[in-house]
């Protein structure tokens, strides 16, 4: 590996884009080409002062020693398990995958490789989730009991309208809410049952979730999730037996601006005087040239797709799901 790691991004919409510049703010990485199969901002490239290229393929490998996916979540699979093939270190925007088969051959691709991989659940970089979690695990609130989670703002806008479409996107439990079914997991441990219900009305470009959580603890959590509101936000409470930890980002700052590109997606923003993608970017490139834990592992983001599309399951057929401990992946691989 070369004294700066190189990263080959695929993807430069919105979080291409944000993940390109996330490098570049980094003294130990650099960008080194773009691939943009899908045409999504020809200036990245450009901007950046690097080559652009149609597919992964027309790369030497030799190039880059890093993949980062950032491409829609339908097409993650070929980019991933390809780039993990050529033994390189990825880092692929969540969902992980929008099925379970994908996701397996993913977890298998990586392990039978020994290929290194994290997944994009970018709230373990917000602070306020950070200390959250802290907090919890600390026992200042005692045993909890229930959590209410809250995540939402206007339909995002992007290439093709691809959100639009829940077998690119996923709608709001697969794309939006697994950073809540992923925190909430993160924080408290394993989900054994999960009912949500969900709207279906993205014709009139409105979608709203609600999911309930059972933990092995015996904890629950309400999860809402929704893209109908005007301005992007979220919230939290933890209930435990010694207390109430609450977080409202509405209230974090008297004025507020939200600036949405032309064609571009809505991020949540911190207060943090660093931005937590760039947080999120930094601790990858760490790991890979420490060879440290990744805080995101592909075992956590394979779990929080699972508890997602249990979701999913249970709103199209109005039952409770129940999730089992372990689940086999392919190749003889369990997570």
């Amino acid at each position: 590996m070369s004294s700066r790691i190189r990263v080959l991004v695929i993807g430069a919409g919105t979080m291409g884009t944000v993940h390109s510049r996330a490098y570049t703010r980094l003294e130990d990485a650099e960008v080194v080409g773009i691939v943009d199969p899908f045409d999504f901002n020809p200036r990245l490239a450009i901007d950046l002062n690097v080559p652009q290229y149609r597919d992964l393929d027309d790369v030497p490998g030799s190039s880059y020693d890093v993949v980062d996916v950032s491409v829609p979540s339908r097409w993650h699979l070929p980019y991933v398990v390809e780039a993990l093939r050529m033994k390189k270190s990825v880092f692929c925007e969540k969902p992980l995958a929008l099925s379970l088969t994908e996701a397996e051959e993913m977890v298998a691709t990586a392990m039978t490789n020994q290929a290194r991989i994290s997944v994009g659940h970018c709230v373990r970089f917000f602070p306020e989730y950070v200390e959250a979690r802290s907090l919890v695990q600390s026992g200042a609130l005692g045993d909890i009991a229930v959590v209410r989670t809250f995540r939402g703002g206007a339909f995002p806008t992007a290439w093709n309208d691809w959100y639009a479409n829940r077998n690119l996107s996923g709608g709001t439990l697969v794309d939006l809410m697994i950073h809540d079914f992923d925190f909430v997991r993160w924080v408290l441990g394993p989900v054994t049952r999960v009912y949500a219900k969900t709207t279906r009305r993205e014709m009139n470009r409105i979608d709203f979730s609600l999911a309930t959580l059972r933990f092995a603890s015996g904890a629950i959590a309400h999860l809402e999730g929704t893209w109908a509101h005007e301005h992007f936000g979220t919230r939290f409470e933890f209930a435990g037996s010694q207390g109430i930890l609450q977080h409202d980002s509405f209230q974090e700052k008297p004025i507020s601006i939200t600036r949405t590109p032309e064609g571009g997606v809505a991020l949540p923003q911190s207060g943090d005087l660093r931005s937590p993608y760039d947080l999120e970017i930094a601790h990858f490139i760490d790991a890979i040239r420490h060879d440290l834990p990744f805080r995101v592992t592909i075992e956590d983001a394979y779990e929080a797709l699972r508890i997602a599309l249990a979701a999913e399951s249970s709103a199209m057929t109005g039952v409770s799901i129940d999730l089992q401990p372990t689940t086999p992946a392919r190749g003889g691989v369990t997570l």
